[in-house]
């Protein structure tokens, strides 16, 4: 867990600006005297700090003495976190809102049934195992590569993410169209180092890890003794997946990650894997050109996909099912999927209450559903007008200031200034709002309404492919 502040300045404008939405729920920045504000900062600081030779902790020194990281957080910074804290309660008020009166509003009533079947807990628990019956039906199916891979194209559709993955981006040599990229993954651990390192820590949380996957695969139903054995396989599975992978350092090198190919260049790579059946799978059988990230990670999955036996294949198939759902099932889950990901990896001591989680689940489905009810709710008047103005000025005043720089020649203020009005300025909330109507959301099932949120942001994903780039 980590506590960090940021300078003074950045914390105070961050405060400043998120002041209007706070207004329902606690006072706003700009109900603070001057003396108020003044204090806050003051007492932030630790004056007998040397700035000269620690200037964090002569800044920030009070708010890390008087601080202590909140039990249901891993992590706690003071504008961020405090901002955050505050527009939890707000949406949650919007989200209780919409769920007891819509208003014949289709989104608020989305936001609202989204909101009332996650805080449903009694449902929840009632349904226990059941919501994963289809998914393992479809894993139980796979018999060869052809099956494994219009399986894993499914659980992607799923944001189960086995094997590998692929969704578009910019492209990194022609940033005005989007473009598939197809990375290394699988690895239900954060990083390959936990499978490959000799450190005696990570080899410890692997051990954890193995115990965790044989538990949560009890909880979806299989016996102590098969749970143990398929936890085992998969870890296996997985470290050969990690040996494959590059280290995240060399992941940040985006020369290296682009490497463009057609579907004739992919199936040269791997030769024996199907990628018909993945890409038909996924609803998006046309993908021509992609950019392959790790070349070397397709090749190695090429060797180690059809040397794997089928069981060892379905049960990391039903691992990372069951690991992507657990948030959405009954509480045994939930907490199982805490104690590993949240305490064990994170430090974080405490599970977030049912009203947070589902405040997340909601904005992960519904984001610019909430955040078009929250505007209408708590947005004060004018103030995206004036924010727009304000950085409007502050653009023109760098435009003006160009000529004044005699160290930078013609050519170089006409790119300046070129590139100042090509930045698209995203202030308080989108002109145009996202649209929700090919979502469907029930009052009713938890786990079947977060499925349907996943399903319709990865087509949302998906079909950027090959299209223009939408700055907005």
């Amino acid at each position: 867990m980590s506590s960090r502040l940021p300078s003074l300045s950045l914390a105070l404008v961050l405060l400043v600006a998120g002041a209007p939405a706070f207004a329902a729920s606690a006072p706003s920045q700009s109900d603070l005297t001057r003396d108020q504000v003044r204090a806050s900062v003051v007492s932030s600081m630790d004056a007998k700090a040397d700035p000269c030779q620690d200037f964090y902790r002569y800044a920030c020194g009070g708010w890390l003495d008087s601080t202590k990281i909140p039990a249901d957080q891993a992590r706690w910074v003071r504008s961020f976190s405090t901002i955050t804290e505050r527009n939890r309660e707000v949406v949650q008020a919007v989200l209780q809102e919409a769920a007891a009166d819509p208003a014949g509003d289709p989104d608020r009533q989305k936001v609202g049934d989204f909101w009332a079947s996650c805080m449903d807990e009694a449902a929840v628990e009632a349904a226990g195992a059941r919501p994963l019956a289809p998914v393992f039906a479809e894993i139980a199916r796979v018999e060869d590569l052809e099956s494994l891979f219009r399986t894993a194209g499914q659980l992607h559709r799923r944001n189960v993410p086995v094997l590998f993955g692929f969704f578009p981006l910019a492209d990194f040599k022609n940033p005005t169209v989007n473009l598939g990229f197809l990375f290394q993954g699988g690895l239900g651990m954060p990083d390959r180092d936990y499978y490959v390192s000799e450190d005696a820590k990570k080899k410890e949380l692997l051990g954890k890890y193995q115990a965790h996957v044989a538990s949560m695969l009890s909880l979806a139903g299989a016996t102590a003794a098969d749970a143990a054995t398929d936890a085992a396989r998969i870890v296996a599975f997985e470290t050969e997946l990690a040996k494959a992978s590059r280290p995240r350092a060399e992941m940040r090198d985006f020369e290296k990650l682009y490497n463009k190919v057609d579907r004739a260049g992919l199936a040269k790579l791997a030769p024996a894997l199907p990628w018909a059946a993945y890409f038909e799978a996924t609803g998006y059988p046309a993908v021509g050109e992609l950019s392959v990230a790790v070349p070397e990670f397709v090749a190695a999955l090429g060797k180690l996909a059809p040397a794997t036996p089928v069981e060892t294949l379905r049960a990391y198939l039903r691992w990372h099912a069951v690991n992507v759902a657990a948030e959405s099932l009954s509480k045994a889950f939930v907490d199982a999927d805490f104690e590993f990901y949240g305490r064990t990896l994170a430090g974080q001591q405490e599970i977030q209450p049912r009203w947070k989680r589902c405040v997340a689940a909601t904005s992960n489905a519904l984001g610019e559903a909430i955040g078009k009810v929250y505007v209408a709710r708590e947005f004060a008047g004018n103030s995206k007008a004036v924010a727009v103005e304000m950085i409007q000025d502050v653009e023109r005043a760098f435009e003006s200031n160009l000529p004044s720089l005699a160290w930078m020649d013609e050519k170089t203020r006409g790119r300046a200034a070129e590139k100042a009005r090509k930045i698209a300025n995203k202030i308080g909330y989108p002109d145009v709002w996202r649209d929700y109507g090919a979502l469907a959301v029930k009052r009713g099932s938890h786990f079947d309404n977060v499925a349907a949120g996943i399903a319709f942001e990865y087509d949302r994903q998906m079909k950027k492919l090959g299209q223009p780039v939408d700055r907005n």
